[in-house]
């Protein structure tokens, strides 16, 4: 039972960043279940924050608590020289997608925790399958309540996220004609998608207390929810995004959460009304930005209007901006960023556009590995 939960407070929105990364072998450029590999040769001072997941073929690293999205590009780039260091002297690469293009989940292996192995006998089939890579987002809240409401206003830029972080167009040699294979894979888990809506945190409480009381899951790990509280952090998680295809990329996505999360929190303190759209607008956006990604037309929920998903980009930014957030939280320079992510192909794209030139899976890979970093445009 998970009893009564306690917020831990935040007063800043803080930043933790999670990025889940694929091992490929440096010549076949598939899949290798090689963690138990990498993880004894990983320093005594990054073991907390790189880390195995379900499959032996991922690799997670997480950040330490970061004041702004400057500071997660340091933490990252600090711990991804360390790690690439080591994968490469294993023969890998680290793959920066959210499903391999070529190799096949059946054939990948569970890591070695009971955890793992357990939820393996209890899912069956949906847990073999997440064979999937996703960036998590923790922007730390000051109270239990205004974590459940601004999970509940989230609601309506999840899509967009989606959207905008699209990197997993291909699924065991197949092309999905999805831009985002990831989200439909986790949505056969029993509990992941858009979360229901819940008034405040008692409710969310008790929600969770029923679910294992009544032998629906194990623990509060066990909900994975595309956004969701995090008491013993202090953060809404943001984890509706697959694997971008870069570090810069990561950091915008983080910018621009931090910023909407921090707006949101403001809103909310100054008693702005915010009506409630439609719960089925927020689902067929979310299938909208999986079909087409960035080329989606997303529905605004107020005005039922469909509107191209890179407007909606522009405008949410404009709309930071006049605010003064991205300038209160240190990261206009990564803010602006967003825009031109924005303009330019998103890891789907340019992984279709591969094949489409190459009619080979591999070469995917092999260019996608190759390419330079989404570099955004100088700043005058």
């Amino acid at each position: 039972m998970a009893d009564r939960l306690e917020f831990v407070r935040n007063n800043w929105p803080s930043l933790g960043v999670e990025i889940e990364l694929q091992l490929v072998d440096a010549q076949t450029l598939g899949l290798r279940n090689a963690i138990g590999d990498i993880l004894p040769e990983v320093p005594s001072a990054l073991a907390e924050r790189v880390k195995p997941e379900i499959m032996q073929c991922y690799l997670e690293i997480n950040t330490e608590i970061c004041q702004t999205a400057a500071d997660v590009s340091r933490d990252l780039s600090e711990k991804l020289s360390v790690v690439e260091q080591i994968v490469e002297r294993h023969g890998l690469r680290l793959f920066w997608a959210a499903t391999h293009p070529f190799s096949h989940w059946h054939e990948q292996q569970i890591s070695p925790d009971d955890r793992y192995h357990g939820l393996v006998d209890l899912l069956q089939e949906t847990a073999r399958r997440l064979v999937t890579f996703g960036l998590h987002v923790h922007v730390g809240v000051d109270s239990g309540d205004k974590a459940i409401m601004i999970c509940d206003r989230m609601l309506r830029h999840l899509p967009t996220l989606l959207a905008l972080s699209a990197n997993s167009p291909f699924w065991s040699g197949r092309n999905t004609g999805l831009h985002s294979q990831r989200s439909k894979v986790m949505d056969d888990l029993p509990t992941a998608g858009l979360p229901p809506v819940m008034r405040n945190w008692s409710e969310y409480v008790w929600l969770l207390n029923h679910l294992i009381d009544t032998g629906f899951i194990r623990s509060l790990r066990e909900v994975w929810w595309d956004i969701r509280p995090h008491h013993n952090f202090g953060t809404v998680e943001v984890r509706v995004c697959d694997m971008p295809p870069d570090l810069p990329t990561v950091v915008g996505l983080a910018a621009l959460i931090q910023c909407i999360v921090r707006d949101l929190s403001r809103q909310i303190d100054e008693g702005t009304y915010l009506p409630d759209g439609h719960p089925f607008m927020n689902r067929q956006n979310k299938w909208r930005a999986c079909r087409y990604g960035m080329a989606a037309e997303l529905v605004d929920p107020f005005t039922a209007e469909a509107r191209p998903a890179r407007r909606i980009v522009a405008d949410l930014v404009d709309t930071l901006i006049r605010r003064g957030v991205p300038e209160e939280l240190g990261c206009l320079r990564e803010i602006e960023m967003v825009l031109d992510m924005a303009e330019q192909p998103t890891g789907s794209e340019r992984q279709v556009a591969i094949f489409e030139q190459t009619g080979d899976l591999h070469e995917v890979v092999r260019q996608m590995l190759d390419r330079r970093p989404f570099e955004p445009r100088p700043t005058s």
